[in-house]
């Protein structure tokens, strides 16, 4: 037992040491949240770059007049040119493009002979903004033919606003979801992104004492099995540390966030909106207030206990997985062969999770999947948002611990045998023979 923790020791400490641990676990919460003002700062720019749009309307119905200009956004008429005399100009003074509207009675053969001339490939946005623009315009046009006018047309539009409620009360809303799904799917992405880097580094740990031949020292004061879990477990640690003082940094924003806007965090549970509470009574003061107290009533105790189950659970299932791996092969050119299988559930369960969780968190794909014990650490976790009941979530523990044992014990024969093999890349029969040793 001693020699395990000192295994697990000096492997916790190799791994705090490293100067990527250090840069991941301090600057990596700044540099998510940087790119993401950097990301909405570039979208702005590009949207706010000005388009100069030449039409060419040939219709009764002069479309012309519904396509406004915008800030982003310029028409210039120029139908008493012609088409072929407003080509020459958009290719002269390098236009965006030209929209041109032919005549047409038949409005079905005008809302199919509408042609958009341009150099390079048009923005999607403004050509579906476009379209709907004429779309509005040929709907009209057609209703007023039959004596129904657009001030009716208009006064019979109504806006649905769904009340989502529970049958104990609870009150839900689609900003809600949205947020459990944006939640659910970080958490589950970054137990994939930590089970594939702590993953390979047990690997690249192992490969590095085998080709030094440290190993061989290593092995002769202690048991291959204890040096296996000694490092599964150290780099484990390890990512729950670096968790621990995320959580921290979460802690110390959120309560940065409620000074600046002067929100009690305290009352975030309440349903009731304390508009004292608010110093700057606006609409947008408003949004973000409502939208804090959405993310704060969600379950984050028991989604950070959960969260850190699966995250050991499947760390310790997948790293003894690339602990065999290491054990077996001399470099890390030679782990290829082996890494696909390993990965492919982790892929699978991220795209389960996007299709299968999102559209119906408590369906028979997504439960199937939380169940499976090399996808459920992922899965699970992107449905726990939405509320799993208690005896899905203990089949799906149990599952995960039965399997981690036995991939433990399978692991470690491999483990056994492999730490001491040189100068053969090992094949899958390989490995199979090994497991009858």
């Amino acid at each position: 037992m001693e020699k395990l923790k000192l295994i697990i020791f000096r492997e916790f400490v190799t791994k705090i040491r490293n100067k990527s641990f250090i840069v991941l676990t301090f600057l990596s919460p700044f540099l998510f949240i940087g790119l993401g003002f950097l990301i909405v700062y570039l979208t702005k720019v590009n949207e706010s770059s000005l388009k100069e749009i030449v039409v060419v309307d040939n219709s009764e119905l002069r479309f012309s007049n519904d396509l406004l200009s915008t800030e982003t956004i310029h028409y210039i008429n120029l139908s008493q040119l012609g088409i072929e005399k407003a080509k020459i100009l958009v290719q002269e003074n390098n236009y965006d493009g030209l929209l041109f509207i032919p005549m047409n009675s038949n409005l079905r053969e005008l809302s199919q002979s509408i042609q958009y001339f341009s150099s390079e490939p048009p923005n999607l946005l403004l050509i579906n903004d476009i379209e709907n623009k004429i779309a509005q315009k040929l709907k009209f046009h057609h209703l007023q033919s039959l004596g129904i006018y657009s001030e009716i047309i208009k006064q019979s539009n109504y806006s649905i606003a769904i009340n989502q409620l529970n049958f104990s009360g609870g009150v839900s809303s689609k900003l809600s979801s949205g947020l459990k799904i944006g939640v659910g799917m970080g958490a589950g992405y970054l137990i994939m992104m930590f089970i594939v880097i702590y993953g390979n580094a047990v690997m690249r740990s192992i490969i590095e004492e085998k080709t030094s031949r440290i190993i061989e020292v290593i092995i002769s004061s202690v048991k291959p099995f204890q040096l296996l879990m000694g490092k599964i477990i150290g780099n484990a640690i390890a990512g729950v540390l670096q968790f621990f003082i995320w959580g921290i940094l979460v802690v110390i924003f959120s309560f940065s966030i409620s000074l600046f806007f002067g929100i009690d965090l305290m009352t975030m549970n309440s349903t009731e909106i304390v508009q004292e509470n608010i110093p700057l009574k606006t609409e947008h003061i408003m949004e973000v207030f409502s939208i804090l107290r959405k993310i704060f009533n969600l379950p984050f105790i028991s989604m950070i206990f959960l969260f850190l189950f699966y995250f050991i659970g499947g760390f310790f299932l997948y790293s003894s997985i690339y602990a065999a791996i290491g054990a077996a092969v001399d470099s890390e050119t030679d782990t290829q062969q082996f890494m696909f299988p390993v990965i492919m559930p982790l892929i699978l369960a991220v795209y389960v999770g996007f299709a299968a969780v999102v559209s119906d968190p408590h369906g028979p794909v997504a439960v199937a999947f939380s169940m499976i014990p090399f996808t459920s650490p992922i899965v699970m976790m992107m449905r726990v948002p939405f509320g799993v009941p208690w005896y899905e979530l203990l089949i799906s523990i149990t599952i995960l611990l039965l399997t981690f044992f036995g991939i433990v014990l399978l692991a470690a024969k491999i483990y056994k045998v492999g730490i001491l093999m040189y100068g053969k890349k090992p094949s899958y029969k390989d490995l199979y023979k090994w497991l009858k040793y």
